[in-house]
């Protein structure tokens, strides 16, 4: 397998374990605050927090994970962890919003006073706390799935404890406490929308499915374009992780060509897959007149 290499982003765990203390914090308070004010929007966003409060610390596993060296046992190392990791957030934000949902609904048709004081000063807590960490997680979210999980958890948390403060600020100056399970409600929709979203895109990389941004097709044509190539065939695309795409292929030769020349030919195709496709892992297995079959997509 030919690799070639890239500049890859450092993610720092440090942030990470920084926003799972400060998490547990917060998480500790909504608790108390939601049982003393009756706030059942408060305590779903103090569930949420804590939620987050597992997926920081299973994301932080993951990531460590990830970083061991490869083995003869485990020949990628723990390299796709962090794709187990995003699955499982994504999983629990959509899990976590069906409660949510289920709880509010029974709250709305039987609405409770409720302390919007102390739930006022919570919110503002929880939008301080998680705006911190979403800016601590922010670069790393750019560049790696599983940061992108933990970081769309606390970003659901921020707004959560946006509309929590909304809606303490109307049953203060209203007495609109229906307010309360309305809010919930939203939270929970947006939970929904954004953790499926999260859900599909590690599902489709866990499953080895080719990468959206791929064309097979196009891939081929720019392959073909190379003296010295007859057909690229048996084609299989996946990510590895967020940071190594790859590439297995059979290279069917236009001529009975030396091991050297190969090489040559070969430095010509990961240089045309790497620069217009990204792709940085390539396996090639080199062929002249093999009796196999030629389509693009062969199954196994």
């Amino acid at each position: 397998m030919s690799e070639v290499h890239i500049h890859k982003h450092e993610v720092k765990s440090k942030n990470l374990f920084f926003s799972i203390l400060l998490n547990v914090i917060i998480t500790i308070a909504q608790v108390v605050g939601g049982i003393i004010s009756g706030s059942l929007a408060l305590i779903s966003d103090a569930l949420h927090n804590f939620s987050d409060v597992l997926s920081l610390v299973f994301s932080l596993i993951a990531h460590k994970l990830s970083r061991k060296k490869a083995s003869i046992d485990y020949t990628f190392g723990y390299k796709r962890a962090e794709l187990i990791a995003a699955f499982v957030n994504a999983s629990t934000l959509v899990i976590v919003a069906l409660f949510l949902i289920y709880g509010a609904i029974g709250r709305f048709l039987n609405p409770h006073p409720i302390q919007s004081g102390l739930v006022i000063w919570l919110a503002l807590l929880g939008i301080i706390v998680n705006g911190l960490s979403v800016i601590l997680l922010q670069k790393d979210a750019q560049h790696n799935i599983n940061m992108k999980s933990a970081y769309l958890h606390l970003l659901t948390d921020m707004m959560a404890s946006v509309a929590v403060l909304i809606g303490g600020l109307l049953m203060k100056f209203y007495g609109w406490f229906w307010v309360d399970s309305v809010m919930t409600i939203a939270i929970a929709i947006y939970l929904i929308v954004v953790g499926v979203k999260l859900l599909i895109t590690s599902t489709k990389m866990l499953m080895l499915f080719t990468p959206e941004h791929i064309d097979i097709k196009e891939i081929v044509r720019e392959v073909h374009k190379i003296p010295g190539v007859n057909k690229l065939h048996h084609i299989h695309v996946w990510h590895l992780n967020d940071e190594e795409l790859h590439l297995e292929a059979h290279l069917d030769c236009s001529a009975d060509i030396k091991m050297s020349e190969f090489n040559t030919l070969l430095h010509e195709v990961e240089q045309i897959l790497f620069q217009k496709f990204h792709i940085n892992h390539i396996n090639i297995q080199p062929e002249f007149r093999k009796e196999d079959p030629k389509d693009f997509i062969v199954q196994d």
